[in-house]
């Protein structure tokens, strides 16, 4: 099952000069548990945003550039040829950034948004999220406290 995994403000705002415009120490940790032993497909930008290859899941990197090549990642020029080298894994995850969500939606049959409950300036959009194409089928709430500036809901969308 394709799935895109994403945080996103009210106005889908992703980030800003690539990089998160927040910081949720507990979604950082749904993340890391539900790609874990995955696939993860994403832009050069997004990949170029890590210190490092994130340990334990294979890195599919598309990109333009055919002389890209850095260590520790599988370097591929289109979503095809990214899901295809993923077609073994139970549940390949597309983690961005935008141009790759808006690329993935037609591909994804599921969707692991997190909700950030407020406005960011941001130069980096998710997708809207059509209601005739996707159905709404979990959501999870989170107060803010200590560690979390910010509201959030976990929703899990499936393609109809």
């Amino acid at each position: 099952m394709i799935t895109i995994i994403a945080a996103a403000g009210l106005n889908n705002e992703l980030g800003k000069d690539n990089d998160l415009v927040w910081h949720l120490p507990d979604d950082f940790k749904r993340f890391k548990k539900l790609t874990t032993g995955h696939h993860i497909i994403m832009g050069r930008k997004t990949f170029e945003s890590f210190p490092k290859p994130l340990p334990n899941r294979i890195h599919l990197v598309i990109t333009r550039n055919k002389n890209y090549n850095p260590e520790g990642v599988i370097v591929v020029h289109s979503m095809e040829e990214a899901l295809e080298i993923a077609k073994n894994d139970e549940q390949p995850f597309i983690i961005g950034g935008g141009e790759i969500y808006n690329i993935g939606m037609k591909f994804a049959a599921k969707i692991e948004l997190t909700r950030v409950k407020n406005t960011f300036e941001a130069d980096t959009f998710f997708p809207e999220i059509p209601s005739e194409k996707w159905e709404l089928v979990s959501e999870e709430f989170h107060e803010k406290d200590e560690k979390h500036q910010f509201e959030f809901i976990y929703q899990t969308f499936l393609k109809r």
